[in-house]
This record gives C-alpha cells, structure tokens and sequence, in this order.
C-alpha cells in the first residue's frame, strides 16, 4: 500500500470506508457520492447475491440509481462468491472508475475481504485428502488445543492469530506447514497487496460506546422483520435448489430464520438468536479493525459526530485534484 506510483497505475487515489455492521457506512457513502465525484464499490460478501434485500440492508434501487455502486447483485444465491474473485472483481472495477477520471470509495465490512485487499491472497498449497483426515484423526484423539501447541511449535505468529479451539484455522494453518515446509504466515507475509502503488485512504466508523451500536443492531434487526426479512427468507427457500448449506444463506440472520422454517425454533427465538449473531459479527469485525488499525494508516471517526468534517475534507481533497 501507501503512495508509491507505478507507470501502469492510475494517480487517483482509492478510499476505503469499513466499520462493524450498523454503524452506518452506508448513509455516509451514499451522502458523500450524492455531490462527489466517487463511486461506490461494495465490500460486503452478502450484497453481492440477487435476491438477499430486506436482510442485507442492501442499498435501494432507487438510490442506486442516482449513486454508481458496483459488486452488488452480481450472483445468483445458488453460486458460491470467493475472495479471489473478489479480488479481481475490486480491481477490475477500481481501474474502469479511474478510467472515468472518478475516485472509487470501497465500502464494507467483510474483513476477509478488506484483509485480502491490504495483504493480498497468498498461494497455499492445497492438502491432501490423507492429511486432512489425519488431522481430524488426532484432534478426535487429543482435542484442537493440542493441535494449536503443534502449530505454536511450526508457526508461533500464526498460533497468536489463532483460538486454541478455532478448528479450521488451525487445520489450514497445520496443512500449509506440513505441506509447503514453510509457515503460513511467512507465506502470507511474503504476498503483496493488490492495492500497492495505489495512494490509499481509510477510514473506519466505529461507536465509542458497544451499548449504542447493540441497541441500533436490536433496532435494525426488528426493521427488517417489519419490511418483510422473514418473507424474503421463506421465497428463497421456496426456489428448491437452495439449502441452509449454501453461502449465501449462511449470511447473519438468513441462516436463524431458514432454521426456523424448518421448524428448529419458533419466530421469536429466531429473532433473539439473528440479533445475537449480529452482535457477535459486530464484535468480530471491530476485533478484525484493531489489527488493522495497527498495521496501517486507518482512521477511527465516532459515527454520531465525524461525518460533516469527513464529507468536507473528502470533497476539498477531491477538488485539489481537479474532480
């Protein structure tokens, strides 16, 4: 990252507007867009699926209309979406927006996504299907705590990043170790960002205080219902070809409801439980954005009072540059 050029690369810069779900990003990108010469690029594994509306808080026809976004409604809810592809699509659509002499604004929570930006996807090898299964074996055996003091031995940085119990990261991790003789995180070190030589500004929303975000969360989750969430649900589900398997109906708050019509729990608990798991997405993500913060130059702006001063400087910015 940072402002290095590259002669095969546009001078225009490429921001970036991430936070924890609820917190706003939305109303700020689109406020901004509405009188700037930005575009909007979706960074949000769920907005990219046709038909995931009301639970997506996915922006309206109508404002996109008026406001250029792009990666959202690119799949069918039967296909499956992947960083890579995300990867590419971004770019592709960074380079055609500076094309047009316009700044793209990447706006978005989905912190694998924003990850793969920063760093970039390393080339893991792939494992075999005998070392996966005797992974599985020894964890059966002696517990995935054991397992993380193994990859603590082979890969002490990857191991920090990693909850003792978080099975499929430190499965993934173990693999690449023993299958490539090197350490996932040297691999992943050693990967370059897929916005380096683009000038590069962040920002993150994030509410001083958990309690607001919680309630605004318990708000939003109780206006999707009213708007017809449950419906939406109850539709995909109807089309035959999709399952509680599928990616996009793994999405927070798709995948209570779908339970629920199977008949796992009734409305209500369904409700309580796509609150707590967008609360636990919450906390995920600001866990994700302090690292982050850490290794780069991200800006935290309180998203009740920063956006007037975040509108103004953005909009002089963008007229030193001509736009």
């Amino acid at each position: 990252m940072g402002s290095g050029r590259s002669p095969e690369r546009p001078t225009l810069p490429v921001y970036v507007l991430t936070g924890p779900t609820g917190a706003g990003k939305t109303d700020w990108a689109a406020r901004l867009a509405g009188h700037a010469a930005v575009e909007i690029v979706s960074v949000d594994s769920a907005l990219v699926y046709r038909g995931l509306d009301v639970g997506t808080a996915k922006p309206s026809r109508e404002l996109r209309s008026r406001v250029p976004h792009h990666l959202i409604d690119i799949c069918d809810p039967g296909e499956s979406y992947s960083a890579g592809r995300f990867l590419t699509d971004a770019q592709d659509s960074i380079r055609a927006i500076h094309a047009r002499g316009r700044v793209p604004l990447l706006v978005g929570g989905t912190m694998l996504y924003l990850r793969a930006l920063f760093h970039g996807l390393a080339r893991l090898p792939v494992a075999t299907p005998e070392l996966r299964a005797e992974l599985d074996a020894r964890a059966a055996k002696e517990g995935w705590p054991a397992l993380h003091a193994e990859l603590a031995r082979l890969d002490p940085e990857a191991a920090a990043r990693i909850a003792r119990n978080d099975s499929q990261r430190i499965q993934r991790a173990l693999e690449v170790s023993l299958t490539a003789g090197e350490p996932i995180s040297k691999l992943q070190r050693d990967t370059v960002s897929p916005l380096a030589g683009w000038s590069v500004r962040c920002w993150a929303l994030v509410p001083p205080e958990r309690s607001v975000l919680h309630e605004r969360l318990n708000e939003r989750f109780t206006a999707m219902m009213a708007a017809g969430f449950l419906e939406e649900v109850r539709t995909l589900r109807a089309r035959g070809d999709l399952t509680a398997r599928h990616p996009s109906m793994r999405a927070v708050g798709y995948r209570q409801l779908w339970a629920h019509l199977d008949g796992e729990y009734d409305r209500a608990e369904a409700v309580r439980r796509g609150v707590a798991a967008t609360r636990q997405l919450a906390k995920r993500q600001l866990t994700w954005l302090r690292s982050l913060r850490r290794e780069f130059e991200m800006q935290w702006l309180d998203p009740n009072t920063a956006e007037v001063s975040w509108n103004r400087d953005i909009s002089r910015e963008l007229a030193r540059l001509g736009l």
